[in-house]
């Protein structure tokens, strides 16, 4: 009986510490193109684009993350709303 429950507190556990796994997808194509044009409004180029789902108390509808956008010879993270609003611009 043990050897049952050990493994189950383990998934538990596990899905209590990570909450947020699984809860990214892939931006759409749709969303590419405004999401391409919302990171050259902000001075910037490429990167990889994902849309999450976290539903946070801050951004309940979720957001779209850009990881490691250049932004002139520096690598950025980039937040939007989904309005394609910029949220947050940090060096990586």
């Amino acid at each position: 009986m043990r050897s049952v429950i050990a493994p189950a507190v383990l998934l538990v556990a596990a899905g209590l510490a990570f909450p947020a796994l699984g809860k990214d997808r892939p931006v759409t194509d749709q969303e590419r193109v405004t999401l391409q044009a919302a990171v050259k409004a902000a001075g910037c180029t490429g990167g990889e684009m994902e849309f999450d789902d976290d539903k946070a108390t801050a951004h309940p509808a979720g957001k779209f993350e850009v990881d490691d956008a250049m932004c002139g010879n520096q690598k950025h993270d980039l937040v939007f709303d989904t309005d394609f609003k910029m949220l947050s611009k940090k060096p990586d």
